[in-house]
């Protein structure tokens, strides 16, 4: 298998000090900088990224160079936009960062400005995309002017920005994940078979309770009322000699929880993800847990939430993801140790390297692990999944991470809302 050139671009180690102000500011200066300070990163053509900024009060404070604050994913494509002139302008596009006093919001119906301190640029070169680790700055640079003594240096920000190649596997079903499709690698335009995925369900009704659901009219009189659960669904993600080599199973049904006509977080269902036990023939070696569930609001949403399983870890199971996906629109599940979800942020995420290292939570610098797009409810869902090369060192390392993919994306399916019980009579007016 040959990855496709992918590239990370950090910022981290981030601090900023305000020169002379412990001794001689004001009082409303002091309560300014005693404020919250943030910053906004952009990058032309990425979402802007928002996260906070200590303030350094002592100058004997070691700020922590492997501290990521932020980070950007580029492929060759994105590049390659990024060093193109603009319409309006010639130079390339910039890393840009602007520092702020005080938070957006209002007190007492009173509207709070934010005070921007200063600006950090950086424009785009080439070395980035030279293939090789590269620390584009590293260390302290004045972002702002001093308003009390214009000799005298004003804001200093203090970052570490780092150009890191971060090569992926790219893969995709080819089909909707149900119709047991074919799972193809993508290089450029070549797609190259890998695996198979086999999809199944136990006790398959007389009825898709999913087409059901959708229906307005059947033969039988159980339309009337939807079958109240989704169970027994599984996925085995077979090679290319078709050997079982990675399977997700339902272990905890989909069902409407009390009093709701949905999935609720109080009860949710749950995928168990194996892969072939070395040491006992026919048999699954427990690898991850997937939960899902369906949060109800303006725009309702599916939220994964998965497990790394560890007999060598205390309670066996460690936070790794929990991403909320647009329940009609779709979306991207992710393992990312730099994108943190807040839900997630209270344990620890682990920093895996290697696939084999992966499963047995090795210690080394985080970063992304794998991606899965997925349509909405109803969709012609055809995953789309990003690897990390330093996570797969063997096919068999990749097809685990195709049978979680294939979890969540069927976990959009089961978590539809199911159809509340019709009173009888009542099915020829539907």
């Amino acid at each position: 298998m040959d990855p496709q050139a992918f590239i990370r671009l950090s910022i981290g180690s981030l601090g900023l000090r305000i020169p002379g102000t412990a001794l001689n500011s004001t009082k409303s200066e002091i309560h300014a900088f005693s404020s919250p300070c943030s910053c906004e990163i952009r990058l032309r053509g990425f979402p802007v990224q928002t996260t906070s900024v200590p303030l350094i009060s002592s100058p004997q404070t070691t700020l922590d160079s492997h501290n990521i604050a932020s980070s950007f994913y580029l492929e060759e494509s994105d590049l390659k936009a990024l060093l193109a002139p603009g319409c309006f302008y010639s130079a390339h596009a910039c890393l840009e960062i602007a520092v702020f006093m005080g938070r957006k919001g209002s007190h007492c119906g009173v509207g709070i400005k934010r005070q921007q301190i200063g600006t950090f640029k950086l424009e785009v070169g080439p070395e980035w995309g030279e293939g090789k680790p590269v620390i584009l700055f590293n260390g302290w640079i004045g972002i702002g002017k001093s308003k009390t003594d214009t000799g005298k240096p004003g804001a200093e920000l203090h970052l570490r920005v780092k150009v890191d190649p971060d090569p992926r596997y790219v893969f995709q079903f080819e089909d909707v994940t149900r119709l047991s499709p074919q799972i193809v690698q993508l290089q450029g335009t070549i797609k190259q078979p890998i695996f198979s995925c086999k999809f199944s369900r136990d006790r398959v009704p007389q009825v898709d309770p999913l087409s059901s659901y959708w229906s307005g009219s059947g033969d039988s009189s159980d339309l009337g009322c939807e079958r109240r659960e989704r169970k027994g669904w599984k996925v085995k993600i077979h090679d290319l000699s078709g050997s079982a080599v990675a399977a997700a199973f339902m272990t905890t049904p989909f069902v409407p929880s009390t009093g709701c006509d949905w999935v609720a977080k109080s009860n949710p269902g749950a995928w168990l993800i194996v892969r072939p036990d070395a040491c006992r023939p026919e048999s699954w070696q427990p690898w991850g847990k997937l939960e899902a569930w369906r949060e109800r609001g303006l725009r309702d949403s599916v939220c994964c939430r998965f497990r790394l399983m560890s007999e060598g870890q205390e309670g066996g199971e460690l936070l790794m993801s929990e991403i909320y996906i647009n329940a009609e629109k779709g979306g991207e599940f992710f393992i990312d140790t730099d994108r943190q979800m807040p839900a997630a942020a209270a344990s620890p995420i682990p920093s895996p390297q290697s696939s084999g290292d992966f499963a047995a939570l090795g210690p080394v610098v985080g970063g992304f692990v794998m991606s899965c797009r997925v349509q909405g409810e109803g969709k012609s869902s055809k995953p789309l999944v990003q690897l990390a090369m330093r996570h797969v060192t063997c096919v068999e390392d990749a097809a685990i991470f195709m049978a979680l993919a294939a979890a969540v994306d069927l976990s959009i399916e089961a978590c539809r809302p199911f159809r509340r019980k019709i009173k009888r009579g009542s099915c020829h007016s539907l």
